[in-house]
């Protein structure tokens, strides 16, 4: 058996020109944004690649100024209080940081009562700042795209639950379908009269309104929201879930029944403190968990994922034009990376090109891994060498990245870990392994390896000085070399290669080519 060259990659790939070489696309390289929530105000600052943003700043306030609105008709007072002093606070903030002005909304609490409107005026008179006063529809649309943010080719139904509402919304082919407001927000459900019984009665009859209006939704359910964070994380509680990353934590109807059982059953304090949440949001979980359940039982889901992206990403996400929406956000957050800390840039694209013969037959899912990788693969080179084995897992496993399920992010820090050690063994993320199965622990190894190796073959303008030959059938793996890049394959390169082809069970040949 015969293999034929490698088909030389395109020069960007399936992915696209970088979007960060466009001086428009650096327009949305920061950003900021307020949400004024019946629950909490927050800022978020974002800054990076524009398809993939970081959070450069991130600061909430606990507030509940629904608290009481039904009764009332009118913001909590306190709320009221703490709410102007964030956003004194934020504006003084986006003033410092050179981003002003922000971008703010207020959603149901300040939609209802009656002194909004004058709240409103007061922070205009004492910041200056404009707060964006959006109805329940365009709450749910901003949401959802929000989650759009993440996964570009979300099929499925949002749920965002703030302190008085809940939204959902259709997401299907990159755009918001239909999508509707409800009063199931947790601060709200405090004032439902009988208890309990009036509660679940209360929660029935609304959810099943809204599930006649939007039909069948047996695709996937996103969740979005603190509360639904804050299950989350008592789930992988009570599962001893070894990944904190809320980000895509994937539950089913099973362990959410089981979770809430669970919080029933609980101590809600000790529980809190184990979890890292704070009374104010705990305060709010029971009666969440209560509108979770009915919502699993009441429109049957395939699956269920959390989404850490919502009303805020939306925000960020409605001043992204199609072109750029379109883009993998991943691919563009490890691209962004590369040019700004890998010691050559660009080099990435050309190692994805080398180890790709070892990955021929894998799906395009896994081949953006592998991708994502190599784009990675020396931004950490400033990092004790000690260290940067470890560094590279945790970052990879635990950053702020879009369009990554769990099992992904693991495979993508093995192999970063493989590029700077030969063992996984004795560190302190084996635990996480387990997410991974052995054979994607072993082709991430692989990967990783690969890298490793093609890492030392650095040929400035030499684009095909050196090739990867990989005969599964015969377990032969062969290095070609052109005469530029003969003289960098020394002991350690070769040392570096024979651990490659350790990984793969393959013998090792390489050839020499003349001029």
């Amino acid at each position: 058996m015969t293999q034929e060259p490698a088909t030389p990659t395109p020069d960007w790939g399936p992915f696209g020109k970088p979007l960060f070489d466009d001086p428009k696309m650096r327009a949305l390289a920061r950003v900021g944004v307020v949400d004024v929530g019946s629950n909490s105000v927050r800022l978020v600052v974002f800054d990076g690649a524009a398809r993939s943003p970081a959070y450069f700043y991130n600061e909430k306030i606990m507030c509940a100024l629904g608290a009481g609105l039904s009764e009332t008709g009118r913001l909590n007072p306190e709320g009221r209080r703490r709410a102007l002093s964030a956003m004194r606070r934020f504006a003084a903030l986006s003033d410092s940081m050179g981003i002003s002005p922000l971008t703010v909304v207020a959603t149901a609490a300040v939609r209802e009562a009656e002194d909004g409107p004058e709240f409103c005026a007061e922070v205009l008179a004492e910041t200056g700042l404009k707060i964006w006063v959006i109805d329940g529809d365009e709450e749910a649309r901003l949401s959802a795209q929000g989650v759009l943010l993440g996964w570009p080719g979300a099929h499925g139904l949002v749920c965002d639950i703030g302190g008085s509402s809940m939204e959902l919304a259709e997401v299907r082919d990159g755009r918001v379908g239909k999508r509707l407001t409800s009063p199931l927000g947790p601060l709200k459900l405090r004032e439902v009269k009988g208890g309990k019984a009036g509660r679940k009665a209360h929660i029935k009859a609304v959810l099943e309104d809204m599930h006649s209006w939007l039909g069948p939704q047996r695709d996937r359910l996103f969740l979005v929201g603190g509360s639904w964070r804050a299950i989350a994380r008592i789930d992988m509680e009570r599962r001893a879930y070894p990944l904190h990353v809320l980000h895509e934590y994937r539950m089913t109807a099973t362990t959410i029944r089981d979770t809430v059982r669970f919080i029933e059953e609980s101590d809600l304090e000790k529980l809190r403190q184990r979890c890292g949440l704070s009374e104010a949001r705990m305060s709010l979980v029971p009666l969440a968990a209560e509108v979770l359940k009915r919502i699993i039982s009441t429109i049957r889901p395939k699956d269920i994922a959390v989404s850490s992206y919502g009303i805020r990403e939306g925000m960020l996400y409605e001043q992204m034009p199609r072109e750029v929406r379109e883009r993998d956000p991943l691919i563009e957050a490890c691209r962004f990376a590369e040019s700004k800390d890998a010691r050559l840039p660009g080099f990435g694209r050309r190692l994805y090109a080398f180890v790709l013969p070892l990955f021929r037959n894998l799906p395009d899912e896994r081949k953006r891994l592998i991708r994502a990788a190599c784009l990675l693969h020396d931004v950490s080179w400033r990092a004790h060498p000690d260290y940067r084995a470890e560094l590279t897992f945790d970052n990879a496993t635990r950053a702020h990245l879009g369009g990554m399920r769990h099992w992904e992010r693991i495979y993508l820090g093995v192999a970063l870990l493989h590029r700077y050690r030969n063992k996984r063994e004795g560190t302190h993320f084996e635990d996480l392994f387990n997410i991974l199965s052995e054979e994607r622990q072993g082709e991430a190894e692989v990967l990783g390896k690969a890298m490793r190796f093609g890492a030392m073959l650095w040929i400035h303008g030499h684009e095909d000085a050196a090739e990867l030959r990989w005969f599964p059938k015969k377990k032969q793996l062969e290095l070609r070399l052109a005469p530029a890049a003969a003289p960098l394959f020394g002991e350690v390169a070769e040392a570096r290669f024979k651990a490659l082809a350790a990984s793969l069970s393959a013998e090792t040949s390489v050839r020499y080519l003349s001029a």
